[in-house]
């Protein structure tokens, strides 16, 4: 049938700043809800009935909804109403989702009567149902009836006789078309679709007699034919199975179709303006359930062949919303076999050019921001069945009634109802990771959030505490893609420490939490090791240094690819592969990997790297590629695994396997660090362990797919020398992956630089502090939780740290004072704070202003002014004097010439990141 359309919703792109001295393009922010998805996903309060919706449509603000069910209660938590008799039929008010005045019951005398279809006529005075009853409100019907609209009462007059079960209504200006289980119509054969004039019910000389039953019908735009769905093999003796179409007038046959697997059936037809819409559903293996999509002279433009039981199409507005039970969606290149997501959102058109067909189609549209939740519910356990679109004001809502009876994690059964207007869903919280490798340069990254109806969300970022960001970014991302997002912080200094948090917005308004703080010290030379991968092109580079489940962060040069941990991996593991302060992960051989977070395709030439250590006798996949995420792929190659003997396998699969080996003694389960490596390209296949050439091939190319890269585990069935377990027991660090092939030089080089000096870096937090109060001269501050800096009248900051000695073969090559300005009003400073030598002796609980301790003269270091708001300041500190006390007791002074307090968190403060700390960098002499 003709489903709602045309009705506009207003978008408004807005633009994203950024903060000052900071090099980002502007981007469109997101709107309130993502375009082109019209409606939100956040659930609104609905009468729900205690059976089964199978039918819907809507006129003036009132949703008509059929099915099977008795009665209709108020949505959980209403607070008011009681249930309400509602026998197979409630008509709703679109606004408020409570029931209205009108009240019609479909009953039959024998069996169990239900409705199965609703069609509103054009001029919206007459619904017309249809289903298997045989009255309404006690007038005698055979299972369609006319209803008038404004009265709430059954049309009399019109009862044509159909003897069975009606699935399916259509309705033009003079006919109403129907589908469904009967051979006659007013005792004339009519097998399975039928017309009668739409007033009267008098049958009309239209004959589409199919095979099996009928289950959906749209009239063409132009009026002259119609679009048959169902499980049938043939229309009129002309062979088509599940789609046909006729003629509107005769029900001559004038396309057919043989595409469609025998296994499969069509659910429901729609149009809108630019073409035709299935919806199908299948059982057993190699079954079609997804979507097609069909031009106005019904050849077909696409086809989403997501598996999932479709039921219900409808396009709005330039987007196909659907209904069904969707896991499967690896065919169009987004989400593997897993969970089921009911209720989807797609472009009616592809954007552009359509891509080149796959298997003989061409994919559907990308999927859309749009992703209420529901569940199997009762009955079948298909889930949502039938949706519709109503107004009432300038506010739109989608309905969908179906099997469900959870809505987004609430109890709600039968029947719920999203608003165009109203977003309240904040998205999930960022899960954020820092990193450095080199001065002058910090990269923040992190997991993009899920937001049930807004892909495109903004980021804030906000560093050492402060409520101003520092930088803002756009990116995109779907329930079942969350791929990395990452900002560089080009005005970080060397030596000096930094904290991150972020979070994501909708346009909306609705912000997630800050991400947990994430820290990084900025290194005062190139980190040889992590620094050449990055500039040798990896744009997959996971150095395992993550401290939250379930995000491992690339730190390419922006790849951009992170991953996600499963079974919960040991995180930082100590000491990692190469020097310096990195850790490795742990797996534990059974049933841990991590997997790269979006789906992709591997080039004609690459290279994967990685570093591991075990001394496991079972085997496993160190690194590979797979088209699955958690569960076991059906197609993985590109892979290096161990065997039970501890030899190395690089393998690729072209049709076979084509494999490289170490050598047949070669162990490299010794509990030791090696480095691994296998490319191919042009010039074949080769492995390199520990920097040298293990072998070649003459294997250039691979069976092409579409997957995830993997590390820990995956499938290794029927691949050569297969170990006993698939998943690998050890630890693993520095894997890489690139789009190019490596040479044995750049191998080579990665191996040596692996053990290259790095910079070891030390933070002190204050073993003691305390301020002196001219205004109080003789009382000690030694256990208060802030600390304060003025010169007139005085206050003046004493802090003390235990200073390490620095380590063999370093010096210090960097030193700097962290400390927190306090959450109080003012807290900041115009003046300039110097950070002084302690020369005397003090104490915490007994030094005062009349007590306090001679200080140095020349300053360690300054800050010129402190901005309001609690915020990590740094200051950077003289390197040769801080030297000159490594491995004693020193104390620090903080003072002011000024008249301006500034306020600072003591250690004994609980705030985050509160205490007062020295950050010092030791680095090769």
């Amino acid at each position: 049938m003709r489903r709602s359309r045309g009705l506009t919703a207003a978008l408004v792109l807005s633009l994203a700043g950024t903060g000052a001295g900071i090099g980002l393009v502007l981007m469109p922010e997101a709107s309130a809800i993502t375009p082109p998805v019209a409606f939100t996903a956040d659930e609104l309060p609905t009468w729900q009935p205690n059976g089964i919706v199978f039918a819907m449509d809507q006129a003036n603000g009132t949703v008509f909804a059929g099915g099977t069910f008795s009665a209709v209660s108020p949505p959980v938590g209403a607070g008011s109403g009681t249930e309400q008799e509602a026998v197979n039929f409630v008509a709703l008010d679109a606004a408020t989702g409570n029931p209205t005045s009108c009240k019609l019951a479909f009953t039959v005398g024998e069996g169990t009567a239900t409705v199965r279809a609703l069609v509103v006529s054009k001029d919206k005075k007459t619904l017309y149902a249809g289903g298997y009853f045989g009255a309404v409100n006690g007038t005698p019907v055979s299972s369609v009836a006319a209803i008038d609209i404004e009265t709430c009462t059954p049309k009399a007059s019109f009862h044509p006789s159909f003897p069975a079960t009606v699935r399916a209504l259509a309705v033009t200006d003079d006919t109403l078309y129907a589908g469904g289980d009967f051979n006659t119509v007013e005792g004339q054969t009519r097998e399975r679709f039928a017309a009668v004039d739409a007033s009267s019910g008098a049958l009309k000389p239209f004959v589409a007699n199919a095979d099996e039953p009928g289950r959906a019908i749209e009239i063409s735009n132009d009026g002259k034919n119609v679009l048959l769905g169902g499980d049938f093999f043939s229309v009129n003796n002309a062979n088509s199975h599940a789609l046909a179409v006729v003629n509107a007038t005769t029900g001559a046959v004038t396309k057919t179709y043989s595409n469609i697997p025998s296994n499969s059936v069509v659910k429901d037809i729609s149009a809108d303006e630019t073409g035709y819409y299935t919806g199908n559903e299948g059982s057993g293996g190699g079954v079609f359930d997804g979507r097609i999509g069909l031009n106005l002279d019904f050849s077909e433009k696409w086809r989403d062949r997501c598996l999932g039981a479709t039921q219900y199409v409808l396009p709005y507005d330039g987007v196909l919303y659907s209904s069904s039970h969707a896991h499967d969606c690896s065919t169009e290149l987004e989400f593997p076999d897993g969970k089921r997501n009911f209720l989807l959102a797609q472009r009616t058109n592809h954007e552009g050019v359509a891509p080149a067909p796959v298997g003989g189609f061409v994919r559907g549209p990308r999927k859309l921001g749009w992703h209420p939740n529901a569940n199997d519910g009762i009955g079948e356990g298909i889930g949502p069945r039938v949706m519709s679109v109503a107004q009432k004001g300038d506010v739109k809502y989608m309905w969908v009634g179906g099997e469900f009876t959870l809505i987004n994690g609430e109890p709600q059964q039968g029947l719920t109802r999203f608003a165009s207007t109203g977003d309240v869903g904040a998205p999930t919280t960022p899960v954020a990771s820092a990193a450095s490798v080199k001065p002058g340069e910090a990269q923040v990254r992190w997991r993009t959030s899920y937001d049930q109806d807004d892909s495109k969300l903004t980021y804030r970022i906000y560093r050492n505490g402060s409520g101003t960001p520092i930088a803002t970014v756009n990116a995109d991302s779907l329930e079942f893609e969350r791929p990395q997002a990452s900002w560089n912080d080009t005005t970080v200094k060397a030596g000096q420490a930094y904290t991150y948090r972020v979070t994501a917005t909708d346009a909306a308004g609705n912000t997630s939490a800050l991400s947990a703080n994430v820290s990084v010290t900025i290194p005062t030379s190139v980190q040889a090791y992590p620094d050449k991968v990055r500039s040798d092109g990896a744009q997959l580079y996971w150095r395992y240094d993550d401290t939250v489940s379930p995000y491992v962060a690339d730190s390419s040069n922006g790849g951009n690819t992170s991953g996600i941990q499963v079974n919960a991996p040991a995180l930082r593991q100590s000491p990692g592969a190469v020097s310096g302060s990195s850790t490795a992960m742990g797996f534990n051989g059974t049933s841990q990997q991590v997997y790269s977070d979006h789906r992709q395709s591997v080039g004609s030439t690459y290279t994967i790297e990685t570093w591991f250590k075990t001394n496991t006798t079972r085997g496993g996949k160190l690194i590979g590629f797979g088209n699955d995420t958690t569960s076991s792929s059906g197609s993985y190659d590109k892979h290096l695994y161990m065997t039970n003997t501890g030899r190395l396998i690089f393998g690729v699969y072209n049709g076979s396997t084509r494999t490289i080996s170490t050598g047949l003694f070669d162990s490299y389960n010794d509990n030791k660090w090696h480095h691994v490596v296998g490319t191919q390209g042009p010039g074949g296949m080769t492995l390199y362990v520990d920097g040298q050439n293990k072998g070649t091939n003459s294997a250039t190319n691979f069976t092409p797919y579409a997957g995830y890269w993997h590390v820990g585990g995956d499938n290794l069935g029927s691949w050569p020398t297969r170990p006993t377990s698939n998943y690998f027991a050890g630890q693993i660090d520095e894997t890489a992956v690139y789009p190019t092939v490596l040479t044995q030089a750049q191998v080579k080089n990665h191996y040596d630089l692996a053990k290259a000096p790095t910079d070891t870096v030390s933070k002190v937090v204050a073993a003691e502090d305390t301020y002196i109060n001219q205004g109080a001269p003789n009382a000690a501050y030694g256990t208060s939780t802030s600390l304060a800096v003025r010169g007139t009248s005085a206050y003046e900051t004493y802090l003390r740290f235990t200073l390490p000695a620095a380590p063999s073969g370093q010096v210090l090559k960097a030193a700097s004072l962290q400390f927190k300005t306090s959450s109080q009003a003012g807290a900041g400073t115009a003046d300039t704070v110097s950070v002084v030598p302690v020369t005397g002796t003090w104490s915490g609980a007994g030094t005062t202003f009349n007590t306090k301790p001679t200080l140095g003269t020349t300053p360690l270091g300054s800050i010129a002014g402190v901005p309001d708001g609690s915020a990590i300041q740094n200051v950077e500190l003289d390197t040769a004097a801080v030297s000159a006390v490594l491995g004693t007791s020193a104390g620090l002074g903080l003072t002011s010439t000024g008249t301006d307090p500034m306020w600072l968190w003591s250690s004994e403060s609980t705030a985050a990141d509160a205490a007062p700390q020295l950050i010092l960098t030791f680095g090769p002499k």
